[in-house]
């Protein structure tokens, strides 16, 4: 909105100054601090709303330490997240850009959906809230908007860099740009780090004017993966917002990279045109995430719950897919991956034993993770904090794929 006008003013009136909104960085610096305001600012007011409706959490007994203190505690605290990023997004970016309106759809959809859960949990007095399946089919649904839209909608292309040699010399004296619809991606730690989908069905009948066979489903894949990914990590506090705000930081940069034409072609990476906008979606996200946070930090005066949990982890895949670093997701969402592999392996090595021997066994204390440290003693707080040291370090090994392979 206020690209728009002060694009206006400096056209029309020539005022000092209005030509800064024209920057991405500019923009997406004012939209990290608005955010940040606004989640600090709304966020008191919001946690007053959900004690005075008693929208508090039903804490399950799990025989953790001081569990029972935290039965009451507010939660739909994702809402806080939502509106942080929503406002400043509307404020300080190309609202007509595709990708800022495949985001803006995500935050809106899975928001609903988490809300949803939240609402059959506490109001409906049902700790286990929307079925699975229902939750599973939203996420599949997201997941086909997204792809088919990146698949199928002509403004989202990439731009391959296209060197031409002089009749004399073998040194490449010209560099072209050719835009094209593809369904590239990036591999990390490889020199030629570009990766078509279309390589899983080439060896099929199937034409490259069908990867969408592929594409489709493997987006569906990362999204539902890494949305309840995110869901299971929030399980104390701290640990979901503050991961996930490292995680949304390093795809930032990815973005800004991505879509400039200079720095793209000095990395030698994929020069994504327009994707560039999606760091204003970040900076206002993460600015969310971290006025979440103020409140959520070590004893957490709110939650975030599945309105915020399965939200944070649809809004990370889907920027990962939009900048083509999904299969760096591994790294970037080590955390998330972590919770989920504990869980897998602990039901597995249960139902294992028990089919085995007839009693079922444990690996850890207890799943996901997170709670095996609980178990030994240790503090969530000292619990969060490693974590997090462990995310800024899978952060800066993903950003240092940029230059290794």
């Amino acid at each position: 909105m206020l690209y728009y006008l002060f694009n206006f003013l400096e056209y029309k009136y020539q005022i000092p100054g209005a030509g800064l909104f024209q920057y991405i960085s500019f923009r997406a610096a004012f939209a990290l601090i608005f955010s940040l305001i606004i989640s600090i600012f709304f966020g008191k007011k919001i946690i007053k709303i959900l004690i005075l409706n008693n929208i508090g959490e039903k804490v399950r007994i799990l025989g953790l330490k001081d569990e029972t203190k935290k039965n009451g505690t507010p939660t739909m605290g994702g809402i806080i997240i939502i509106i942080g990023t929503i406002l400043p997004v509307l404020l300080f970016s190309k609202f007509n850009n595709i990708y800022i309106i495949l985001l803006m759809f995500t935050t809106i959809w899975m928001g609903v959906i988490g809300f949803i859960d939240d609402y059959i949990k506490i109001f409906k007095n049902d700790k286990k809230g929307l079925k699975g399946s229902f939750k599973v089919i939203g996420q599949i649904m997201l997941g086909i908007v997204v792809s088919s839209t990146i698949y199928f909608h002509p403004e989202i292309t990439i731009k391959q860099k296209i060197l031409e040699n002089s009749k004399t010399s073998k040194i490449h004296d010209k560099t072209f740009y050719k835009q094209e619809k593809s369904t590239k991606t990036t591999i990390p730690l490889v020199k030629d780090n570009e990766f078509d989908y279309y390589y899983l069905i080439k060896w099929t009948t199937i034409p490259k004017s069908m990867t969408w066979i592929i594409f489709i489903p493997m987006v569906v894949f990362i999204i539902t993966a890494v949305s309840n990914g995110a869901n299971l990590t929030d399980g104390i506090d701290g640990l979901a917002a503050g991961s996930s705000a490292i995680m949304a930081i390093t795809l930032g940069i990815f973005a800004w990279v991505s879509g400039n034409i200079i720095f793209s072609d000095y990395l030698n990476i994929m020069y994504i045109p327009n994707v560039g906008e999606i760091t204003v979606f970040v900076a206002s996200f993460t600015g969310g995430l971290i006025g979440f946070l103020w409140f959520n930090t070590y004893p957490a005066d709110v939650f975030m719950g599945d309105t915020g949990s399965l939200t944070v982890g649809a809004l990370i895949s889907v920027i990962a897919i939009m900048v083509r670093k999904e299969l760096l997701l591994p790294i970037i969402c080590g955390i998330f991956l972590i919770e989920v592999l504990s869980v897998i392996i602990q039901v597995f090595y249960f139902k294992y034993t028990k089919n085995k021997k007839g009693e079922g066994k444990r690996i850890f204390l207890m799943s996901p993770i997170h709670h095996h440290y609980q178990k030994k003693g240790i503090h969530e707080s000292k619990i969060v904090n490693r974590f997090l040291i462990m995310g800024v370090l899978l952060g800066v090994l993903a950003i240092l794929t940029l230059k290794i392979r």
